[in-house]
């Protein structure tokens, strides 16, 4: 994956919407955090996996690629707030955890990045979320066509008073 390549295009988003907005010399660290604890949330309801009470299905494999690259926007976003970039071969093992057990996992490592956001916690955030999405069946090549297209999406939004 050519994690560089979408560093790239999330520094130039967060660029035109922080300079869109005037928040250009503000830190949004805290804000960031939340909207990735909230855009997990989102996935993780998409997926229905801890919805035990209910017999209805997933939603749709593509609603969920969106909401699984939704975060990875704010994964990147806030690897730049704080200086850290991302490498991986994508050699993903598929964990054999219960779906909701990695989603679970994801919450606490992003609590963890939060309280002390070094560059390991930031790794361990980005990897534990990489095993969501292998779990879900993403390959390197879907995360980056939707990351680019969610991307463009997002631009789209910014340049039309979203």
């Amino acid at each position: 994956m050519n994690w560089e390549k979408l560093f790239e295009m999330q520094r130039e988003l967060d660029h035109h919407i922080e300079t869109k907005h005037g928040l250009d010399k503000k830190d949004l660290f805290e804000r960031k955090i939340l909207a990735l604890f909230v855009e997990v949330g989102e996935l993780a309801n998409e997926t229905r996996c801890f919805k035990f009470w209910s017999t209805k299905a997933p939603s749709e494999r593509e609603v969920i690629l969106e909401e699984y690259v939704d975060g990875v926007h704010f994964i990147l976003s806030l690897g730049l707030n704080k200086g850290f970039t991302y490498q991986s071969d994508w050699k993903r093992n598929k964990d054999t955890s219960e779906l909701t057990s990695l989603f679970n996992r994801v919450f606490e490592v992003i609590t963890m990045f939060k309280n002390s956001p070094t560059v390991e916690h930031y790794r361990l955030l980005f990897d534990s979320y990489l095993d969501v999405g292998a779990y879900l069946g993403f390959d390197e090549e879907a995360t980056y066509q939707a990351y680019v297209s969610k991307n463009e999406i997002n631009h789209s939004r910014q340049n039309n008073g979203y």
